[in-house]
């Protein structure tokens, strides 16, 4: 192997999570190092780029890879700002480890590619366990949000949070330490987890540690509340929001806002008060186009489930109502939260093979290029050309095959 010039007599390690990641035979993403010994001026002699202000943090001039001076940190605040950082050539590779999370994310590896692990985080990666590598984890609440993502990626290879930490993260929560985090901090976590394997993963976890009554009661209180389903049967209201989002996890094409409508759109259906899901967008500051699709959902997500039992003018009214001519994409993601729903439910097998979705789509294709250009150059003016345009359409969608036909 190739000497690199630039870290050529320096103390170099790989960390973090592409050691954890290689362990498990997973493609490694991203590589993170850290230089022991050394100090700011070394680095930017060798042509590194200083990026970090809290602490120093540098990017290699060729590969652009992050690489940090060990430091240590020490608690001075409350919440998840509060800390101090120290850098100096006198912290080692263990004082720069014992200061992260989990103990599967503590371990380093050498340029030999031995393996460094003061921790024991190579024998939870067997064991499947996310483990706090010290009480310094209760420092910071943004560790109970990682927790629970990187229960939601492992999740599928058996990983569950150790006992031991569960029980600090709900101390934690007693303590106060969540009501520090900020809902940009939150859903910067969440919209992540959204991409993972197991998103329930992640609200399950806030739940027993008590934390998401904290951050999205809306959410906490679906699970002590019973709904009807489509299929008729009563369930939790939570269980089935997050059955249904591990459903779209394995769904091509369920991005984000498909993801996130099926989570808090749920919380508006049959018993549960109106208006849980837009106060928990609100809570978590979503970005517009979860919001719109989350509230578009929990408005009409009834209405499509039953649209083979609608005729002409209530599939109109739907379609208007979900602003379909407007916003077509938005609609189709609506119909695919829908079609998901029901797989949920058991009531359709694939997301592809649900009638009420297909009728759905099949009006709106009818409908979508009728507009009133045509009706003024016919001499129509005003409310004239809009019921014109309500009338065509109606007929377009009376021409469709009904169920049964």
């Amino acid at each position: 192997m190739a000497v690199d010039p630039c870290t050529a007599g320096l103390e170099v390690y790989l960390v973090g999570g592409a050691v954890r990641d290689a362990l498990l035979g997973r493609a490694v993403v991203e590589c993170d190092w850290v230089v022991v010994g050394a100090t700011p001026e070394v680095m930017e002699s060798r042509g590194f780029r200083p990026v970090g202000k809290d602490f120093p943090v540098f990017l290699h001039p060729e590969t652009h890879e992050e690489y940090a001076l060990a430091r240590t940190e020490r608690k001075t605040g409350r919440g998840y700002h509060g800390f101090s950082f120290h850098a100096a050539p006198d912290v080692t590779l263990e004082d720069d480890l014992v200061r992260r999370d989990l103990t599967v994310n503590a371990m380093a590896q050498r340029p030999d590619g031995t393996l460094v692990d003061p921790f024991s985080g190579h024998a939870d990666l067997e064991a499947r366990l996310l483990r706090h590598v010290s009480d310094a984890f209760q420092e910071d609440p943004v560790r109970i949000l990682r927790l629970a993502r990187f229960t939601a990626r492992y999740a599928p290879l058996g990983f569950r949070p150790a006992d031991e930490t569960k029980y600090l993260c709900q101390r934690m929560v007693a303590d106060g330490e969540v009501d520090h985090l900020v809902p940009e901090r939150v859903w910067q976590e969440l919209d992540k987890t959204l991409t993972e394997p197991c998103p329930s993963a992640f609200f399950r976890v806030l739940r027993d540690c008590g934390a998401l009554a904290r951050l999205i009661p809306e959410l906490d209180g679906a699970f002590t509340r019973e709904i009807t389903t489509v299929a008729g049967h009563r369930v939790n209201a939570g269980d089935h929001a997050l059955a249904a989002v591990d459903t779209a996890a394995k769904v091509d094409g369920a991005d984000g806002p498909v993801k996130l409508a099926l989570v808090l759109g749920a919380l508006d259906r049959d018993d549960l008060a109106p208006g849980h899901a837009r106060s928990a967008c609100q809570r978590l500051r979503t970005p517009n186009a979860y919001r719109a699709l989350t509230l578009t959902y929990a408005a009409h997500r009834n209405t499509a489930h039953a649209a083979d039992a609608l005729g002409a003018e209530g599939m109109l009214q739907l379609l208007e109502a979900c602003d379909a001519f407007r916003r077509p994409e938005r609609f189709s993601a609506f119909l695919l939260a829908v079609s998901v729903d029901a797989v949920t439910a058991g009531t359709a097998d694939t997301v592809t093979d649900y009638p009420p979705t297909r009728r759905l789509q099949a009006c709106l294709d009818a409908t979508r290029d009728i507009s009133g250009g045509r009706f003024a150059k016919a001499g129509l003016k005003g409310p004239a050309i809009a019921e014109a345009v309500q009338k065509e359409r109606l007929r377009a969608i009376e021409r469709l095959p009904r169920p049964g036909d």
